[in-house]
């Protein structure tokens, strides 16, 4: 999945998946590990409408619920898909026994990320971003805890970014500064993302 609806399920507690758009009938979440990584990283990156990032997600769902759907192939054996019509989502979303996870992130080239409520992080590139959070974490540690507390859908969706992009040590402690506040926050039982 892209950025536009990462954010729509991060804006939902990660515990539902936002509605389908109206040339979106089915909703078709991929059933291995292997297609869904072939999707966030080979075609979500390089589209405008996904954010130039891709999301491996993961979640479970009520085995008896699931029984009502069937298992679709897709071009080759791997690419098992549940079709779940988009009017059956918010049931789909009430059977939900997890929180959607997301295991993996694939950035494109074009990728700015979420765009910050902060006026210190808005319109600076990801790399920008990361150089503002590290001095303000060395000058303020105060700021940069309450900064972090209100961008924690930024420090989500970019925590990976950011950490390929940390030049020095100062960034790279900023960038586990971060993971520690985000493992200490109340939204802790959402992992941060990883690049593989």
């Amino acid at each position: 999945m892209g950025l536009l609806e990462l954010e729509l399920i991060l804006d939902a507690g990660s515990r539902a998946f936002p509605p389908r758009l109206p040339e979106q009938p089915i909703f078709y979440p991929v059933l291995n590990a292997g297609y869904a990584e072939q999707i966030a990283r080979d075609w979500n990156p390089p589209d405008v409408r996904s954010g130039f990032a891709g999301y491996v997600t993961s979640f479970e769902v009520e085995a008896d619920y699931l029984r009502a759907f069937d298992v679709k192939v897709v071009g080759d054996s791997r690419h098992q898909e549940l079709w779940v019509p988009s009017g059956e989502l918010a049931a789909f979303n009430a059977h939900l026994a997890s929180l959607i996870q997301v295991s993996a992130v694939w950035f494109g080239a074009s990728y700015t990320g979420p765009v910050p409520t902060s006026a210190q992080l808005r319109d600076l590139s990801p790399r920008e971003q990361l150089r503002a959070l590290d001095v303000l974490r060395r000058d303020d540690t105060a700021a940069f805890q309450a900064l972090v507390q209100r961008e924690w859908k930024l420090v989500f969706c970019n925590h990976a970014l950011w950490r390929s992009l940390a030049s020095g040590a100062s960034e790279a402690g900023t960038c586990e500064a971060l993971a520690a506040l985000w493992r200490s926050s109340p939204r802790a039982a959402l992992a941060l993302p990883e690049c593989p």
